[in-house]
């Protein structure tokens, strides 16, 4: 009997318009599935805390020169250690952005960004991809989702999200001990604490194992960093596939359906 194919791609929410290695993991997958059928599945890493992930890159309209924008969240400790679909934005966000996009963004993408109203980074981001289109036909499987964490395999290397000051916090887990990573050779140890598989998220390293144990893919769809450090021997039965080329990846894909 032959097995449905499962197309898969993985990637951290990655601004508040998609940067386009996103979409051209995006158009990668629904090349295949055109190819061989089967069906595509997004593996959203909202649980990864960096708040470099989400940075937009947008040109101006008249001058072409690059501008970084990036989501403001309530707090400082949230902005650096808590998860991306923990973050909460912050309450003035959004109408001082939208002050400033006409000069990069026509009106049919400037009115996408006014009708989101997520309150937290991930979901913000989830919900614009799903405004512009990128996701119809698409499975999203989001790694902090409690009942994937549940069914995920155990991982020796991860994240754990705890409270600390106030806040929920991805913290590193290390011989038992939970440290955040301020910088450098800087970290703060945190209270001894009990946890538990819904709080827990994996490294990098160990990402791969830990999702394929629940979306059990045939066919992944690589970015080109990863290709770097994916252990591909960890997982023999799936089928590797670089993303297909895209001009400025970097950048915000901003280029919307008719």
């Amino acid at each position: 009997m032959s097995v449905e194919p499962i197309i898969a791609f993985g990637q951290q929410p990655c601004g508040f318009f998609p940067r386009r290695f996103l979409v051209a993991k995006i158009q990668t997958s629904r090349r295949l599935q055109a190819q061989m059928g089967g069906r595509i599945v997004f593996f959203c890493h909202d649980s990864d805390h960096d708040p470099r992930e989400t940075r937009t890159i947008l040109r101006h309209r008249v001058t072409g020169e690059p501008e970084k924008f990036n989501f403001a969240v309530v707090t400082k400790l949230q902005r650096k250690f808590s998860p991306l679909f923990v973050k909460r934005i912050a309450a003035d966000w959004q109408d001082k952005t939208l002050r400033r996009l006409p000069n990069y963004l026509d009106g049919r993408a400037i009115d996408l960004f006014r009708k989101t109203t997520a309150e937290t980074v991930a979901d913000f981001c989830l919900e614009m991809y799903i405004h512009i289109g990128l996701l119809d036909g698409i499975h999203v499987v989001r790694s902090s989702d409690p009942a994937l964490r549940r069914s995920a395999c155990e991982v020796s290397d991860y994240f754990v999200d705890v409270s600390y000051n106030g806040e929920i916090v991805r913290a590193r887990a290390q011989d038992g001990v939970l440290r955040l990573h301020e910088g450098g050779e800087s970290f703060i140890t945190l209270p001894a604490a009990a946890w538990t598989k819904e709080q827990i998220s994996p490294t990098r390293d160990t990402r791969l194992r830990w999702m394929q144990s629940v979306i059990g893919c045939t066919h992944y769809v690589t970015g080109a960093g990863e290709q770097a450090y994916l252990h591909q021997d960890e997982a023999p039965d799936i089928a590797f596939v670089r993303r297909d080329e895209i001009e400025n990846s970097d950048e915000a894909y901003t280029e919307l359906p008719p």
